[in-house]
C-alpha cells in the first residue's frame, strides 16, 4: 500500500536557505530516510543528505523531523498519518554545510580534549585484569553511535553559542565520566570534567538522554555521577583539607 505525503525540507548553505514543498510516494515500511532517496532520484538530484550504514548504527543521518533530533533512518513513517506535513531540516547546533548536511567539526575538537585512556604505568598490555561488575558498568556508555543528536538538543550549546568554547556538552562529558569510572584508568578527571570541560554548566534536564537512539542513561548514569564525584572533590571540607594536607612536602 503506497501514498503521497506532504513533506518541508530545508534547502540551503551557509548563506541562507528556506523550507520547500515536496509530495513524494510512501511505501509501506519505509522510513524517512527512504522518502529523501526517493525525493534525490525523482525530483532534487542536488538534495544533500549524510547517511551510511541505513541501520542505526553509523550516526551519520541525524537531522530534525517534525523539530525533534532524529536519525533519520530509525524514524518510520508509520509513525505519522497520511495526511501530516512532515518537515525535515539540518540539526540547529551545528552550522549548515549544505541543505541537510551540518558541520559536526566542534564534536571532533571536543573529543580531542579528552585525555585518553591511562593505565598504570607498570601494567603490560596483556596484564589488564577487571571485575564483570566493573566492565558492565561503563559498558552502556560503548554503545555511543556519535550521532551527536545529545549534542544537538543539549540547551546548553544550542541556545548559547558562546558556550561552546567552555562546555563539551554530554556526549564527551558521558566519555569522561566512562573514563573516571574505569578501574584501570588512573588519571584523575574530576577537576578537568568541571574546570575544562563545564561539568557545572549541565543542568540535568535530561532532553539528552530522551534523543538518544541507543538508550543510553547519560543523565542518570554518567553527568549526575560525575557531578557527585566532582562535588566531593572539590566542595567536600574533610577531602579538601586532606588534599592540602597530603599536598604539603616533607
Amino acid at each position: 500500500m503506497s501514498y503521497d505525503a506532504k513533506f518541508r525540507v530545508w534547502r540551503g548553505d551557509q548563506s541562507g536557505g528556506e523550507l520547500r514543498d515536496y509530495t513524494v510516494e510512501v511505501n509501506e515500511g519505509e522510513v524517512v530516510l527512504d522518502i529523501i532517496h526517493r525525493l534525490q532520484a525523482t525530483q532534487s538530484p542536488d538534495l544533500a543528505v549524510r547517511w551510511n550504514c541505513k541501520a542505526g548504527k553509523c550516526g551519520s543521518c541525524s537531522a530534525e523531523v517534525n523539530g525533534r533530533p532524529r536519525l533519520l533512518c530509525m524514524t518510520r513513517m508509520s509513525t505519522f498519518t497520511e495526511d501530516e506535513v512532515i518537515t525535515v531540516t539540518p540539526m540547529r547546533t551545528f552550522p549548515v554545510m549544505r541543505d541537510l548536511v551540518t558541520d559536526v567539526s566542534f564534536n571532533y575538537q571536543k573529543a580531542r580534549e579528552v585525555q585518553s585512556f591511562t593505565p598504570p604505568a607498570d601494567l603490560k598490555p596483556g596484564e589488564y585484569r577487571m571485575q564483570q561488575v566493573d566492565v558492565e558498568r561503563s559498558q552502556e556508555f560503548r554503545k555511543c553511535i556519535e550521532c551527536f543528536l545529545c549534542q544537538n538538543t543539549c540547551h546548553v550549546v544550542r541556545d548559547h553559542e558562546d558556550n561552546k568554547e567552555a562546555f563539551s556538552g554530554p556526549r564527551f562529558l558521558m566519555r569522561i565520566a566512562e573514563l573516571e569510572m574505569h578501574p584501570l584508568d588512573v588519571a584523575d578527571r574530576r577537576v578537568t570534567a568541571q574546570d575544562d570541560h563545564g561539568l557545572g554548566l549541565c543542568n540535568i534536564t535530561k532532553c539528552c538522554t530522551e534523543v538518544c537512539p541507543e538508550h543510553i542513561k547519560i543523565t542518570d548514569n554518567a553527568l549526575i555521577p560525575m557531578k557527585e564525584r566532582v562535588a566531593d572533590r572539590k566542595y567536600d571540607p574533610i577531602v579538601w583539607l586532606g588534599s592540602k594536607i597530603f599536598r604539603r612536602n616533607p
